[in-house]
């Protein structure tokens, strides 16, 4: 699982690495000493489907987002990770239940 890009979609195969596959160039520049080697043709495996697919880069057109099998689209807004500073359970995605609890059934656990 890709630490970097949290949603990633594919999953890219390194040439340059044997044939290995990483979900992003970042996770393998973090283990390898070398960049990413760039080709016109690069082969996915959608996380979706599970299916290898090529794409030819040089004539790259907005249908050729979506994975050939399974219609997933790959090429999406990236969500990374971010640090912040807060305070625990200062979650905005967390919402707070400010309903009333009945207080007999309270009584009733006790």
């Amino acid at each position: 699982m890709c630490v970097h890009i949290l949603n990633a979609q594919v999953s890219i195969r390194a040439p340059c690495c044997k044939k290995k596959w990483f979900d992003c160039a970042e996770c393998h520049a973090a283990v390898s000493n070398h960049e990413l080697h760039r080709s016109t043709e690069m082969v996915f495996a959608c996380k979706k489907c599970r299916k290898v697919f090529r794409k030819d880069l040089s004539e790259y057109e907005e249908a050729d987002e979506f994975c050939p099998h399974c219609d997933n689209q790959y090429i999406i807004p990236a969500k990374t990770p971010m640090a912040g500073i807060g305070l625990e359970g200062d979650d905005p995605r967390l919402v707070r239940d400010d309903r009333q609890r009945d207080r007999r059934q309270e009584d009733r656990y006790r």
